[in-house]
């Protein structure tokens, strides 16, 4: 509704795929994808704040070394971040290096290149709204492909965002909660197993000091809790080992 593909289909050599109605900004992508012809998908928004000049840098580099994902991380000077969306950013950056296990500079950057067959791999986890970027990302983080970091700007937006705050962090939340079951299940149990048993410790000494008696019934209760956790955990992960997984297995 804002004139984007009126003004896309304006320019010379562009092809536009649009869809009958708003289906989301991941499904945008991913038809995008479908009907590319290149190995190579850039992606940007339409807004104003990525600095696509820097487009041919990023592909100079991801073609240098032979990675299989650029981001144009917004870590420059000029970054126009609204400071009230830093601090859900910032949690779920490190939510997101939590389950990856590597250091994230931008885990929802919405410039960035990947090789179009390897984004095709993980097509069936892919959503169709914003969290796109970040399954991407967690994505290929988790399964060891090779992405490449790229340091930009980030311009104020034309325009109003569609981005709802509180419902879109609490959705990459549970994303992120979701990526980590999927590809490491042991980093969400054993953390809650461990929550379990030293809640149990905690009451057991309490309730000595307190009552002057164990409170076996409850504390026991908690305990085999947090046991039960720990058991469902490894066999997740157990699982997910054994399963054939086509993402981890072409890798």
């Amino acid at each position: 509704q804002d004139g984007t593909a009126d003004k896309a289909r304006a320019c010379k050599g562009v092809r536009v795929i649009q869809h009958r109605r708003n289906r989301g900004y991941g499904a945008a992508i991913k038809s995008g994808m479908q009907h590319a012809s290149n190995d190579l998908i850039c992606i940007t928004d339409a807004d104003g704040t990525y600095p696509n000049e820097c487009i041919p840098e990023m592909l100079a580099l991801l073609q240098r070394d032979g990675c299989d994902m650029v981001v144009g991380v917004r870590t420059r000077a000029n970054v126009a971040i609204p400071l009230i969306r830093r601090p859900a950013k910032w949690f779920i950056k490190k939510l997101a290096e939590f389950v990856s296990g590597d250091s994230i500079a931008d885990v929802n950057s919405g410039l960035r290149i990947f090789r179009r067959e390897m984004a095709f791999r993980l097509l069936d986890i892919l959503p169709d709204g914003f969290s796109f970027t970040t399954t991407i990302t967690l994505g290929m983080l988790a399964n060891g492909y090779f992405v490449q970091d790229f340091p930009i700007d980030y311009r104020a937006r034309v325009g109003r965002s569609k981005i709802r705050p509180i419902h879109d962090t609490l959705n990459f939340i549970q994303l992120v909660l979701r990526m980590a079951l999927y590809f490491a299940p042991l980093k969400i149990f054993l953390p809650l197993s461990g929550i379990c048993l030293l809640v149990a410790l905690i009451w057991g000494l309490v309730s000595m000091c307190v009552f002057g008696q164990l409170a076996d019934v409850s504390t026991l209760v908690i305990v085999m809790t947090g046991v039960q956790v720990a058991v469902i955990g490894m066999l997740a992960e157990l699982i997910n080992r054994r399963l054939p997984n086509r993402f981890r297995d072409e890798t």
